[in-house]
Formats: C-alpha cells, structure tokens, sequence
C-alpha cells in the first residue's frame, strides 16, 4: 500500500459508480468485500450469481481490486473500495479454465455494464474469445490482462497479448522484475506480484505470487482513473497508465517492465495529453492474434502461483505500445 502510495490515491477517487467484471472461479462474500459484490452469473453450473467460489482465487482478485475492509484498520483494502464488483464464474474449482467460457464472461460482463474488465489468466485465443474480447473493447471497456507466468507460459499470453488490451508483467518485492513474470513486446505496466495478501474463501485471507495479483492491481488502478474522469475514453485510461508509469529498467518501454511501475497518483493528477495531441507518434499498434480453430479446447491457466489461506497481514504492497519504445522515459527510475 506505501509503495503505490494507495492511500493518498483514494483521497483522490475511491472509485464509485465503476464496475468491474471478475471472471474467474467466482467471487465469494467476505466481510471486507460483500457490500461491493453486485450479482453477477455462473456459467459454470447454469444456475448461480457467481458467489460461489470454491478455489479462492476469483475472490482474491476480486479484493486486490474493491475490498473496503471493516473500519480502524483492520481487515483487506482493495485499490478502489467503492468500485462494485461483476462476479462470473466462468472457472471450475479445480482452475481449469476454457477461452469459450471466458468469452461469454467477456460478453456477459459487457451486456452488464462493465466499465473494467479484469481478466487474470491466460490461454488460448479462440475464435470466440477473439471475436468478445475485439467486441468488448469496441464497447468502450478497458480490458485489463495478465502477461502469464514462468515456467508454465513462456510468451505473454492470450488475451494480454491483443492488441489494446492492458497487458500487466510483475515485479518482485525489491521493485524489480518478478522472476515468476513473462516478459515480451506486448508488456503495458507493471505491478506487484510476489507474496500479495488478499480476501480468500470463508472469511479468510489468502497469499498469492503471480501476475494474477499484478492484474488484480492494475484494474483496480483503472477502476480509479474511470471514477475521477468518467467521460475519459477506454484507451485514454490505458493511456494514463502508461504514460504516468515509473520507468524500470532501460531508458523507455521495454520488454521486464512495459512502460514501467504504475504509478496512481500520478495517473489520477497527472497532465496528459490524449492520444494523438502527444510531441510524440500515436501507438504503433501490432497486428492482431491469429484466430485458432483449435484453441477454443485449450486449457485456459491462472496467473497466479504459490496461493495459500493466510490470516494475517502481510508485504505492504498489496492502447498498448501508447508511445515509441525508443521515446525518451517519462518518469525517473525507483
């Protein structure tokens, strides 16, 4: 929380009238999280509002982004409390997940009015997935992704690797690269991912290393930009991330770091100029993924590594390619 300086962010915005869409293996009611939680949908069993999580990651993710806690302290806090979270239960307990699944989450999220969507696993990029995360987008909603996890994914996966979609990489506990953390061209920003502590199933807290976390983190930043500039633009939010984001690593974008640490309070206050008013090019853009007629049966993997049921508090930190990678860094190196 000191390290992103969260708390002089939510001065700011806290992150009211957002919405963000969590699919994954649902999202189970927790003291510091319930009153945020709308009804969403289970397309796992047909027949649910996505409350049910009995895996703990979905609810984790779901409190790195809008847990409130329970006053004085105590308990988890989220990067935007008042935000409202969209649980979707597009992921079986044991993890195991379909990019089929997931695009109708996408769909269902953006027929809801989703203003973020945040999506921490990586899989294959079928069709169908494409064809909603493509829609989605066209819809106005910021799509935030995980980069994927070493060993298990050696390139930045699908949907991070679209095109316009926020793809977020990790850093360690030092704020330096994550060795757990894909690295690659599509890489956005960064955040933390190693040993983040966060709401888990029955009441409980849970640790976790991975770029699930980092993702989490990342939408919940978005969630806050969506809050203190509502008529602002999907890909002027990612904007604002990249363009206020702490350079790491060498001068510019690179391929550890993206555009660098996301940084919220600068995200929130910083004057930007939108996309296309910039001294530099617009985003170069990439082509899009090759659509897949196999993919659709791929296994679709969680982000995030290492989770365990926790009770306590913990480490205290709880359009892509928007400037040329060779433009000179916009932030000094921390």
């Amino acid at each position: 929380m000191n390290y992103l300086k969260v708390r002089d962010a939510q001065r700011i915005t806290r992150g009211a009238g957002i919405v963000v869409a969590v699919p994954d293996t649902g999202v189970q009611p927790h003291p510091d999280l319930d009153r945020n939680l709308l009804d969403g949908i289970d397309l796992i069993s047909g027949d649910g509002d996505g409350k049910n999580d009995q895996n703990s990651h979905g609810t984790g993710m779901a409190g790195l982004i809008a847990a409130h806690g329970r006053g004085d302290a105590l308990g988890a806090l989220g990067m935007a409390p008042d935000a409202k979270i969209l649980p979707i239960r597009d992921t079986s307990s044991d993890g195991q997940g379909e990019p089929d699944a997931l695009a109708a989450g996408v769909d269902y999220a953006v027929r809801n009015g989703a203003d973020v969507i945040c999506i921490s696993s990586v899989g294959g990029a079928g069709i169908p997935l494409q064809r909603s995360i493509k829609a989605a987008l066209a819809a106005d909603v910021v799509l935030v992704a995980a980069a994927g996890n070493k060993p298990e994914d050696a390139v930045v996966g699908y949907p991070a690797s679209e095109d316009a979609v926020i793809a977020v990489g990790g850093v360690g506990r030092d704020g330096n690269h994550a060795d757990i953390s894909v690295t690659g061209p599509e890489i956005d920003v960064v955040a933390p991912a190693v040993d983040i502590y966060s709401t888990s199933i029955d009441g409980k807290y849970r640790k976790g290393t991975g770029t699930s976390d980092a993702t989490a983190i990342v939408a919940g930043a978005a969630a806050l930009i969506r809050s203190k500039y509502p008529y602002l633009p999907a890909q002027e939010v990612a904007h604002r991330l990249t363009a206020t984001a702490v350079d790491k690593g060498p001068p510019g974008r690179d391929d550890e770091y993206g555009y660098g640490v996301i940084d919220l309070v600068a995200a929130l206050t910083a004057d930007v100029p939108p996309l296309g008013f910039e001294s530099v090019s617009a985003p170069a853009g990439t082509a899009d993924a090759r659509p897949d007629d196999n993919a659709g049966s791929t296994v679709r993997g969680f982000a995030t590594l290492g989770v365990i049921v926790a009770v306590g508090a913990g480490w205290a930190l709880v359009a892509r390619r928007r400037r040329r990678g060779d433009d000179p860094p916009p932030r000094i190196s921390r």
